[in-house]
């Protein structure tokens, strides 16, 4: 009896161990992360990125990946017209969000990092959106 509990817990972990590259229903669809960032990545500004990771995120650890490619989509907006010390303000409020859960453990607080981060990110990108190219 012990050696068949013991081949039975053994089977699982190694069909757990065995599984594919974690995938996310979004969109109606299994997405693999990598193809989560690419849909991140193909939307046409900051907020409909941002809509693409609010609505496949993981909760955990891989949305570090996806907070990163929403970053990126929006930084374009906003971060070549930025002056040095904006810059650093804008890096400060990045940080801020790193600090904010550094201390915790679990991977849904690397997710609360990622979301953090981009929305700093999707706030500076309305903000120089809405002041229009003369104040960039």
């Amino acid at each position: 009896m012990l050696l068949r509990s013991c081949l039975a817990a053994l089977a699982v972990i190694l069909s757990v161990a065995a599984a594919p590259a974690r995938a996310a229903v979004c969109h109606d669809k299994s997405m693999t992360q990598d193809e989560i960032i690419d849909a991140i990545k193909a939307e046409p500004g900051c907020e409909a990125a941002m809509k693409v990771f609010r609505d496949c995120e993981y909760g955990a650890s891989g949305d570090v990946l996806l907070g990163d490619a929403v970053e990126k989509k929006c930084e374009a907006d906003f971060l070549p017209g930025l002056k040095s010390a904006q810059k650093k303000t804008y890096g400060r409020e990045l940080d801020r969000c790193d600090a904010k859960y550094r201390n915790e453990s679990g991977t849904m607080y690397r997710s609360f990092t990622a979301f953090c981060r981009a929305e700093v990110s999707q706030r500076y990108s309305r903000k120089a959106l809405k002041a229009g190219p003369k104040a960039r």
